[in-house]
């Protein structure tokens, strides 16, 4: 490896500071940089292979056939692939995608972001390469591709699929143009609507015929967005725009006690990272609970997280993993994970809850270089299985 691949490997990886402690969309920009120089340092540019291997015992669940896990890859090099676990077969298997459209030789793009399950089809948001990936969920084939400027995420409302979209190109400014949402119509597959939200949309929830979106403004640093954008999915107009706070990212809908579950990523330095509650009914801030948040996942009563923040004081990650009752959002447990294994995981970067058996599945990028891992636990914190994935494995989608 030249010098100059080393100087930019090094500064990719101080930047991983901030990538990791809230998936921060200034340092990813900042890490493309540095690995758009180091690309033309290195020769491992070829498709990934396709790997099976049975993994736990084989399963029977009613309603649940297995899981879908978006492995990002590294900005700038095309290595987005998707993998995909069957629970009748306690198999997992690597790169389906590629394996089952050997025709479409570009692959599934640059920075895989997220996936939504809607009418047997795989929505996915491929960011760097501004596409939507429309996958049929049974077979893994290719159906459509949507052009969609540097998407984010994805839901429905049982009959459109919506898709935010930063507007703009990858990368800081504090000019950056506003966001917006993007109607796909599933029967054509193609975007028959757009809505202006925030600056930098994020996730998004549907409830009770509103579409509730995230803005972040994270490309606008310091000047971050601090609402919530609330469309009327009738007329797919904003109807209302909450002030929740800075730096929005996650959106989760507990239709049992008809409020939003949404976090705040902070400023990185001063404000920390916050979940607050909306109440769907008056569209009105309930509450605003210190509790660190990276992503979450929602099982009945129960919200699961994880937080991986870094430290000034001890100079290290923090990696939390904690479950909150949803009703009065007290703390069932700080350590969610109750064996030994959650020291292993060293950059939490997705989780998810399977409804049917309670199982918790958490991945790990691990450095955001080499293939990561995805870790099964039960719903007493005990270590199933594990097993190891693609290069920064993200969103997981049961199906």
């Amino acid at each position: 490896m030249s010098s100059i691949c080393i100087n930019f490997a090094a500064a990719r990886t101080k930047l991983l500071k901030n990538s990791r402690t809230v998936k921060s969309t200034i340092a990813l920009a900042l890490i493309a940089t540095a690995v758009s120089f180091s690309i033309s340092c290195s020769s491992d540019d070829e498709v990934p292979q396709v790997v099976e291997g049975q993994v736990t015992t084989p399963e029977k669940l009613d309603g649940i056939d297995g899981f879908y896990i978006l492995c990002q890859g590294n900005m700038g090099m095309n290595k987005c692939t998707l993998d995909r676990f069957t629970y009748s077969t306690g198999a997992y298997r690597n790169n389906v995608w590629t394996e089952a459209n050997p025709e479409l030789a570009y692959g599934l793009g640059d920075m895989g972001n997220a996936m939504h399950l809607f009418d047997g089809k795989l929505y996915i948001t491929v960011n760097g390469s501004n596409i939507v990936e429309v996958v049929d969920a049974a077979t893994t084939k290719h159906v459509a591709r949507i052009q969609i400027p540097n998407c984010r995420y994805i839901t429905d409302d049982g009959q459109y699929v919506y898709v935010s979209s930063y507007a703009g190109k990858v990368g800081v400014d504090p000019n950056a143009q506003i966001g917006y949402v993007a109607r796909i119509n599933p029967q054509t597959m193609t975007v028959d609507a757009e809505c202006n939200v925030g600056y930098q949309p994020e996730q998004m929830a549907v409830a009770e015929g509103k579409l509730y979106v995230a803005n972040s403004g994270g490309y606008r640093v310091p000047e971050y967005d601090h609402t919530v954008s609330v469309i009327d999915t009738r007329t797919f107009t904003v109807a209302d725009t909450i002030d929740v706070a800075v730096n929005l990212y996650g959106i989760v809908y507990d239709q049992k006690h008809h409020q939003l579950f949404v976090s705040s990523r902070g400023d990185y330095y001063l404000t920390p990272s916050t979940i607050s509650t909306i109440d769907v009914k008056t569209d009105q801030v309930t509450a605003k609970y210190d509790i660190p948040c990276t992503e979450m996942a929602l099982n009945g009563n129960r919200l699961y997280l994880y937080s991986s923040e870094w430290s000034y004081i001890t100079n290290a990650f923090e990696n939390k993993f904690a479950v909150y009752d949803t009703e009065h959002m007290n703390l069932v447990s700080d350590h969610f994970i109750s064996d030994s294994t959650a020291a292993d995981i060293v950059a939490p970067y997705g989780i998810a809850v399977n409804t049917i058996n309670g199982d918790v599945l958490i991945s790990d990028a691990r450095d955001y270089i080499n293939p990561g891992y995805i870790r099964c636990y039960t719903a007493d914190g005990k270590l199933r299985w594990k097993t190891v994935t693609g290069d920064i494995p993200s969103q997981i989608v049961f199906h």
